[in-house]
């Protein structure tokens, strides 16, 4: 039985019921999970699964199972285990999850700044970056903070899309990412859209409107071997409250 991944629908969940499927070595499986698994450079989720007796269970980290569609809940050292068929509320960091969430749709907006190929990528709570493929001359500080955070002020709402496998196959170009494809195998796939500015495979979490970034810093840029020039950033403000109606 595959985990239902609720963050997909709706990213903005903070917490939400679940029924435990089964316990592995490594983790707790849940039918349902607004929890993040590792994946795509974005780093999996942490929080708590709560009990019905009040009591809790650090998660320190979310990691995709071995079985096709699972995701492991994996407790801090030392939590207690619940029992398969028990039912749990479950609360994310969501101060953690809000800026991977909007450093990941920064990211996005500086694969559009910088045009070439995406050799990498990396997200972190207190910063993101991305390698490309292109010549170190091409790359100047100021100009990509200034151009990203003008598509920033552009307040644009993103969108969920999806495609068949068959429609990707016949748009090559929507991928970027050279060291990191779309998952196949389920007949669709998950794209990101900002109408006007970018379109690209992507399962991971990210902001309504691009506002909510607020706007970023570019705090280095540096080689990284013959094909990788690595664009570091981080959030220099904390942007509009999340939700807010100045972006609707």
């Amino acid at each position: 039985m595959n985990t239902e991944l609720l963050f997909r629908d709706d990213a903005y969940l903070k917490s939400a019921t679940a029924r435990v499927l089964e316990l592995h070595a490594r983790g707790i499986e849940l039918d349902r999970t607004i929890f993040y698994p590792l994946g795509g450079g974005q780093p999996g989720d942490s929080g708590v699964l709560v009990r019905e007796s009040g009591e809790r269970i650090v998660i320190a980290d979310t990691r995709k199972g071995e079985a096709p569609g699972s995701v492991l809940h994996i407790p801090a050292p030392g939590m207690p285990r619940p029992e398969p068929g028990e039912q749990l509320s479950q609360e994310i960091d969501w101060e953690r999850r809000y800026s991977l969430m909007r450093l990941h749709t920064a990211l996005h907006l500086l694969s559009c700044v910088v045009v070439a190929p995406v050799t990498g990528g990396n997200i972190a709570p207190d910063r993101a970056r991305l390698d490309f493929d292109i010549d170190m001359g091409l790359l100047d500080a100021e100009r990509i903070a200034r151009e990203t955070n003008a598509l920033i002020a552009s307040a644009v709402a993103t969108e969920t899309v999806w495609i068949t496998d068959e429609e990707l196959d016949a748009q090559p170009d929507l991928v970027k990412t050279m060291s990191v494809q779309p998952p196949r195998g389920v007949g669709r796939v998950r794209l990101l859209k900002i109408p006007g500015i970018d379109l690209q495979p992507c399962g991971g979490t990210h902001v309504r409107n691009v506002a909510e970034i607020g706007s970023i810093r570019v705090t280095r840029i540096r080689s990284e071997g013959k094909r990788n020039r690595r664009v570091e950033i981080v959030l220099a403000s904390s942007g509009p409250p999340e939700g807010a109606a100045a972006l609707r």
